[in-house]
């Protein structure tokens, strides 16, 4: 039976290609995915699996998310108290956060703590920061397996200019590189979020996707 996955619409993010990196790796790993880009409540409260992807600054993000009715409510519904698999791109990521500090205090959905502040990398590096980074992982995940990190790991792809300050450090889940140290990927019990576009990062996103489709929190 085939499982639903739905790839939420709010007006941002990169849903065409995330769309098709999901139906990519279930294909991969003959995980019978529906991947589904909705901006229907009713319908992700049915999902087996929930992506929200997100590009841009927080507080539109967050704009968009709270302009779909009943989606905010929804998503604290069945990932929060159902324990639903839930995975966070980019921004979507960030606002797992309790606040985003992007030109003003926005606050988050209050998931993970913390706070998204601007990058502040050491020497000539630019921000935003943006290319490929290979990871260092802080701890195990279920995600990460068949993943390598280190120098001689796999690559992700970055494009932004802030990123999650995590409070706890269990809540870390691996860093890239970047003139300091850039938060990743965050997690705890069924969350999970990523800084890095995995639709984009090739080998080691479809890993991740992969992972994720396969995913029993």
């Amino acid at each position: 039976m085939s499982q639903l996955v739905t790839i939420i619409d709010y007006g941002s993010g990169n849903l065409r290609s995330a769309a098709k990196a999901f139906e990519r790796a279930s294909r991969e790993v003959d995980a019978m995915a529906d991947v589904q880009v909705t901006s229907d409540p009713d319908l992700v409260r049915r999902a087996d699996r929930i992506v929200l992807p997100g590009v841009g600054a927080f507080a539109d993000c967050r704009a968009g998310l709270d302009a779909v009715t009943g989606m905010v409510e929804v998503l604290h519904e069945r990932v929060i108290r159902s324990g639903v698999p839930f995975l966070g791109i980019c921004v979507g990521m960030q606002l797992m956060a309790d606040e985003g500090r992007e030109k003003a205090v926005t606050k988050g959905l209050g998931w993970i703590p913390g706070a998204v502040v601007r990058l502040e990398p050491a020497g000539d590096l630019k921000v935003p920061h943006m290319g490929w980074n290979t990871l260092r992982f802080h701890q195990s995940h279920p995600l990460l397996a068949g993943i390598p990190d280190g120098d001689a790991g796999l690559h992700a792809y970055f494009v932004h200019s802030y990123h999650l300050a995590t409070t706890r450090p269990q809540d870390l889940v691996a860093t890239a590189d970047y003139g300091q140290q850039v938060t990743a990927i965050v997690g705890r019990d069924n969350l999970l979020g990523t800084q890095f576009h995995p639709e984009k990062s090739q080998t080691l996103g479809l890993g991740l996707i992969g992972n994720f489709l396969r995913w029993k929190p």
